[in-house]
């Protein structure tokens, strides 16, 4: 008897040490959520007043919130493109929101190197739901030849409306009504997604299109902030050939608020699944606050002590939040002033993944500053180039930034310097002073990029002009 109890009790004990061994070997998960157009001071942990995101708040109470974290670029598919490639605009494919007819943006290279498609190599389950807006649908980099799973918007174009007449599962075009809140349908097939993965290792990218215009949100969750803010009950706000939203100040903080409930429920998730403590959650925005659609960014001091707006390669534009979340692994109320950016996503996912990211990208992983480490490296520099309004170019080096304006009248260009050790908001332009710290910026601004032959920030000397024919 005393031989059967003693067999009973050693596979018992081989048992829960191999699960143990299992659960300690298991990679982590991990999910990247991604606002659009939310600005520095759009969540209440980072000063936002008018409203509250109290689910958010707890990530950064419970993990890790970053001071000094940059978006890919000003706009959306650029950002979408450092993202997911781990290079900056001076090296990354897309550098600009460039449109495909009917539907979609300028598509990456079929063989381009993801996140993704590094992580599916490691043994991960991918999905992607939300706003793709790197190769339109059926084109080299549709997202179902990314990732495992994608719901959501193709387009970013599309995007532009939360209640659209389609949105895609895979490749497969799901027609709606019109009168669907998007949102929800992507929040519970993210959702799903985690479920159905829970027990194995997962990546789930997650890019909201809140809070970005049109200004559209529920009625039953519009209605409290129509009685907070009743002052605007006359104002009104339209985008592009969408109808007319009354009182979008109402909309923003119903959006804001709505999105926040649905992070809550992801975490909420996680614990009752038990993976919590195998998930790494990021959370951040792709650039800086929107002045569309009825915004006010003002009213909501959406871009707190910083200067600029989406478009802006001021702060404003392009530093954006960023809270890591890992129970058991990052330091609960931690803060770090780490400098990094969203070409940083990829390596650091690789090192997460156990992974070795490629070479010659721009990204370096910020896993060491998460896990509280002392041997994180740093950037020499940030780089970020913008093919909008005029053309422009900025460099963050330690604390210096410097910014041209302008460049498609003039390659040459004044340079702005700012020191945002004392001058967050970019109000003292210094560059008379530190005429050293000048030529540097000026010696990156030519070297930190590569020309490329579909989006150019400087005309090709010798070029010749299109001529128009004249009329018969």
């Amino acid at each position: 008897m005393k031989q059967i109890v003693a067999i009973f009790l050693v596979a018992f004990l081989a048992l829960a040490f191999a699960n143990t061994a299992s659960a300690a070997e298991r990679k982590p998960n991990i999910i990247y959520i991604m606002l659009d157009d939310a600005g520095y001071g759009d969540l209440s942990c980072f000063g936002q007043k008018k409203f509250t995101t109290p689910n958010i708040d707890r990530l950064a109470k419970e993990g890790m919130k970053f001071t000094d974290h940059y978006s890919g670029s000003t706009v959306c598919a650029p950002t979408r493109c450092a993202l997911m490639t781990g290079l900056h605009t001076g090296h990354c494919f897309v550098r600009g929101n460039k449109e495909v007819q009917p539907e979609g943006q300028w598509p990456m290279p079929a063989d381009i190197v993801t996140i993704p498609r590094l992580l599916k190599k490691a043994g991960y389950t991918t999905g992607m739901f939300g706003k793709w807006g790197l190769g339109s649908p059926g084109s080299s980099s549709d997202p179902v030849k990314h990732f495992d799973t994608f719901f959501g918007y193709n387009c970013q174009r599309q995007a532009h409306t939360y209640y659209p007449g389609h949105l895609w599962s895979n490749d497969e075009k799901v027609p709606l009504d019109g009168n669907t809140y998007s949102e929800h349908l992507i929040h519970n097939a993210t959702l799903r997604f985690i479920r159905d993965n829970a027990k194995k290792p997962f990546f789930a990218y997650v890019p909201i299109t809140i809070p970005h215009a049109a200004m559209h949100a529920p009625e039953e969750d519009t209605e409290p902030w129509r009685k907070k803010f009743p002052q605007f009950e006359e104002t009104t706000g339209r985008y592009g050939r969408h109808k007319v939203v009354k009182n979008p100040i109402a909309k923003f903080a119903a959006m804001m608020t709505l999105m926040d409930r649905g992070v809550g429920e992801i975490v909420q998730l996680l614990k009752d699944l038990k993976i919590d403590k195998h998930t790494v959650v990021m959370f951040t925005s792709d650039n800086g606050p929107h002045k569309e659609g009825g915004h006010k960014p003002d009213f909501f001091d959406s871009n707190g002590p910083l200067k600029g707006y989406k478009r802006d390669l001021y702060e404003g534009g392009i530093r954006t939040p960023l809270i890591c979340w890992w129970p058991g692994k990052i330091k609960a109320g931690s803060k770090s002033a780490h400098i990094c950016a969203h070409w940083d996503v990829l390596p650091t996912a690789c090192d997460i993944a156990g992974v070795k990211p490629p070479k010659n990208i721009d990204g370096i992983s910020y896993l060491p500053t998460l896990l509280g480490k002392k041997d994180q490296k740093k950037h020499q520099y940030l780089y970020w180039e913008f093919h909008e309004r005029g053309k422009k170019q900025a460099v963050r080096m330690g604390n210096w930034k410097a910014i041209r304006q302008n460049l498609a009248k003039n390659r040459n260009a004044p340079i702005e310097l700012y020191n945002l050790a004392h001058d967050i908001g970019e109000e003292n332009n210094v560059a008379d002073q530190n005429a050293d710290i000048v030529g540097r910026a000026k010696r990156l601004f030519k070297t930190a990029r590569v020309e490329s032959k579909v989006f150019t920030l400087f005309p090709v000397k010798g070029a010749k002009k299109p001529t128009r024919k004249k009329k018969q």
